[in-house]
This record gives C-alpha cells, structure tokens and sequence, in this order.
C-alpha cells in the first residue's frame, strides 16, 4: 500500500496475532511488541504509519505509551484497545493525542473501519483530509474527521470543476454555506465573483429584481438600470440560500432560467445569456415541501443534479472535541484569553450533548465558555448547554416593593449582576445582556446621582 507498517502492542500473545492477522489480510504491513518498552524502542528506530495498542499492560500501561510516543514522534496515530472502557477513559486518551479508542469486545470489521480512517486522515493513503485549513477557501475551513463527511468533501471536489447545479440539504448549523464555498473554491469559476443570496431575506416585491434586475423606468422608484445577482455572478457562482422560502412565481422563473440559461430584468425587451454555476441550500427537505405542494416538483428534480447533505453533530461525534479544541484555540486569540485545555468533565458534556444547532451551537458554546471562563481550564459550568437564555438571566432581588421604578430595579439588577462576577465589567455585559458601551453608559448616570 506504499506505506509504513503498523506496529501493534499487546501483552497477550493471541491477541497480538489476531490483531497482526487481522490487518495482515486487510493489505496492511504489520510489526508488533509484547510491551510498552519494546514498543518505545522500536518506534525510536524504525518508521510506523500507525500504533494500537492495548490500554491495560504490566510495567507501562496503554496510556504511559501514549504520552511516550507523542513525545518521541507526535505526528504517529495511535489507537487505544480495551476490555474496561469508560467515556471518562475514551476522553482521557482523545485528550492524550490518541486518534480514536476501540473497546472489546470489536468485530474484525470495525477494527478496519478505524484503521483506514485514521490512516486516511493521515494521509498515509493518499486520501485527502479536510480537516486542517487545506482547501483554498477565504472563508472558514471544515474542521472534520468524520469519514462520511470526508467521502462528501472528495465528492463535492470532484463536481465543483463542472456547471452541474448542487442541492445542499442539512440541519441548520451543519455548515451548508461551507460547503457551497469549499464547491466555488475548487471550482473553475474560482477566480470569478461568488454571489450568496438568502431567499428567504428577499422582499416579495422586489424578488424578481433583485435576481435579474430591471432596466430604468420598469417601476416606480427603478430610477436606473439594477443589474440582478444572477449577472453579477457572471462567471463565478451564485448560491441562493434557503431556496425552499422562494415564492411560487419566483421558482417558475427560475425554472426557466435554469433550463435557457437567461434572464430577462424586469423591463426589459431582450433576454440576456447567463453564464453562472448555481448551488442552491434548504434546511428542510425538499421531497416534503413539494408534497405539501411548497415546492414546484419540476424545479426541485433540476436543481437536485447533483444532491449533497450534511449529516448532523449527533451522527458525527468523533468531530465533537476536534471542533472544540478548533474554536477554542479561535476564540482564545480573539479575545486575548488564556483557557488552554478543557477538562474532563466538561469534554464528556460536549461528547453527549444532542447538539441539536449543530456545528453553530457548539461553537457558540465555546465562545461563550472562553468569554465567561476564568484560569486556564474550560469547566462544565461555563459551557452552558441547556436553555441558555435561563442561564444568563440573573435572579430578580427577592421582596420588591409596591411603587419600585423600572428604573431603580435596573439599577440594582446591574450592581448585583457586577457584584457576582467581581466587577468583572465585560462579563456583566454579556450576562445582562447589552453592549459594554450600555453598561458603562449607566453606571456613569448612577455616579452622577451620587455626585
């Protein structure tokens, strides 16, 4: 497979043999060590693609040569194996380094699902992982792992140099905007204009203007000729977010457009040729909106060339502490805070978690864990992942009187709000709710009152 062999560590004789055999029969080379020190010796002098090794092992444990070979040559893979394992455990070693953790009793199958994985993203396979900031996108790079979304990310490289029309679908937060970018970014088009329009901001009555313009006159107000998105997108791309919002008569025009490649603006006499890559985006299923008769069925089967859908967190959770510690390291540099690891109790949080915002909601979470954080160590009580508006309401003062103004009760809601977290100005902003510029604003009128 041009690539260097796995070395696998077990104390157990057979188990080093099933393992070896295993992967063996799977085109893998395949070199092993009965211990932890002969392991350490091996990888000091020789090259492997991957370790795994058992976590339970006399004289120095699984985790013990997890810390060594991370130390010695941090760039190896390293997969753990063990009969006792815990979500505590599985965090402490994804904490470690280790690429992923597998508990036996596992079948020969999901042994070489995580190898080819881990390989892959490795590029040891030659596979491309997306994972780091590779793509030639401006915009934010896709942090993943996830295997079914790396064959997505291969797939949508391999359309993005053809005019084919791509549907994106997925849950809100997924990263559809992404995705429809990373698309331009390897495209042809990739040095032309990319025009993102939201379908569902576009005023009904200014629509059809809106996407393919109108000439000088066409209507009151249209005091010269616009030029539409679809024109200003010439050779590039034109996303049109949230499609399944487009009105009815809109999408009968856009059919057309689609299938002449022309427009006509609004008040005009002549069409005019479009040359334009068109990525559409619905964060509902489109089948349904036309069996609710929400969406012309013959527009959803010409936009649907080529169908894309982003699987939801909760289906990819390996990203989970991938993402974490991406918009950790984000956010910290952003507001010039220090929190440099998260610890385990607030790790297996983020790994249960439904993550029904998906991506978004976890990246707010850690925004919001690194602004209201102190030290250096993100805690579970910072990452607020229940009904957050609840959480940062402060509690009302017990016993208000008959005859309190709103104003005095604003007044003691903030001098509470600040008292709670030490003064600490910028965090009283975001608890309560308004801008710092606000909170310093008002508590220059209360010492004028004192004054």
């Amino acid at each position: 497979m041009g690539i260097a062999p796995i070395l696998v560590v077990d104390d157990e004789p057979d188990m080093r043999t099933i393992l070896s055999q295993t992967l063996s029969r799977s085109g893998f080379q395949v070199e092993s060590a009965s211990s932890g020190s002969e392991a350490v010796l091996k990888i000091r002098n020789n090259k492997y693609s991957m370790l795994i090794t058992d976590v339970k092992m006399p004289e120095m444990t699984g985790m013990d040569l997890l810390v060594m070979v991370k130390r010695i040559s941090p760039q190896i893979p390293v997969i753990m194996i063990t009969a006792h394992g815990t979500i505590n455990n599985a965090v402490k070693a994804i904490q470690e380094g280790a690429s992923d953790y597998l508990i036996k009793p596992f079948s020969f199958e999901t042994l070489q699902t995580a190898v080819k994985k881990v390989i892959g993203n490795s590029n040891g396979n030659g596979r491309k992982s997306f994972s780091k900031n590779e793509s030639r996108s401006t915009t934010k790079p896709i942090i993943t792992e996830d295997p079914h979304l790396l064959e997505l990310l291969e797939l949508a490289q391999n359309v993005a140099p053809s005019s084919a029309t791509v549907l994106i679908q997925g849950e809100s937060g997924t990263g559809k905007e992404l995705l429809a970018g990373f698309i331009h970014q390897y495209s042809n088009r990739k040095d032309g204009p990319y025009v993102a329009v939201n379908c569902a901001a576009l005023p009904e009555n200014l629509a059809e203007s809106e996407l393919f313009g109108h000439e000088k006159g066409a209507f009151t107000g249209a005091l010269s000729r616009k030029i539409g998105k679809f024109e200003l997108a010439k050779q590039g791309t034109i996303v049109l977010d949230e499609i399944s919002e487009m009105p009815l008569t809109l999408q009968a025009k856009l059919l057309r457009v689609l299938q002449e490649r022309e427009i006509d603006r609004v008040g005009g006499t002549q069409p005019v040729q479009i040359d334009t890559r068109v990525i559409t985006i619905s964060n509902v299923k489109l089948e349904k909106a036309v069996a609710e008769g929400k969406f012309r069925e013959d527009l959803y089967y010409r936009i649907n060339v080529v169908p894309l859908t982003i699987p939801p967190l909760r289906e990819r959770r390996g990203d989970i502490l991938l993402l974490a510690r991406y918009f950790l390291d984000k956010y910290n540099s952003m507001n010039q805070r220090k929190l440099t690891r998260i610890s385990e109790e607030a790790l297996s949080l983020l790994l249960t978690h439904d993550w029904k915002g998906n991506v978004r909601e976890l990246e707010n979470s850690i925004e919001r864990a690194v602004l209201i954080g102190s030290g250096a160590v993100v805690l579970p009580e910072h990452l607020i992942l229940g009904k957050v508006e609840d959480a940062f309401k402060p509690a009302l003062p017990s016993g208000v009187k008959v005859g309190t103004t709103v104003r005095e009760m604003e007044k003691e809601l903030i001098v509470k709000t600040l008292k709670e977290v030490s003064e600490n100005r910028t965090r009283a902003a975001q608890l309560l709710g308004i801008s710092i510029r606000t909170l310093r604003n008002k508590l220059r009128e209360y010492k004028r009152e004192l004054a």
